[in-house]
């Protein structure tokens, strides 16, 4: 347990989102598994590679995210619903899982939500 007293999975997948919101490519670099697959309506099943060539340019663009949910699922897996919102002003709410392998994500799935 963390200091705050969430588990060690949900401090990363908290660390996930801020290297979103700081353009922190090495961590999340070290926060993604090297057999990373991510799953989303666009992007079904692409590799790691594959992330950081259609995902990551996003990064840096996002000023913030609200979680509505964060909780461990199924002993390895985290569970995020989140609000969140871009630096021209929209907003949008998205549901993810992120399935860890050790202390590494080795899974993402992204169920998009909507335009708030």
């Amino acid at each position: 347990m963390s200091e705050t007293g969430e588990s060690a999975r949900i401090q990363t997948v908290r660390d996930s989102y801020r290297a979103y919101e700081t353009g922190d490519r090495d961590l999340i670099e070290s926060i993604l598994a090297p057999k990373l697959t991510f799953y989303a309506p666009p992007d079904p099943g692409i590799d790691r590679e594959t992330y950081f060539e259609r995902c990551w340019p996003n990064a840096g663009s996002i000023t913030g995210f609200e979680f509505v949910r964060l909780e461990e699922i199924s002993g390895d897996a985290v569970l995020v619903t989140y609000e969140s919102s871009k630096e021209d002003g929209s907003r949008f709410r998205n549901t993810e899982i992120h399935t860890f392998d050790g202390e590494q994500v080795c899974r993402v799935e992204v169920y998009f939500g909507w335009d708030l």
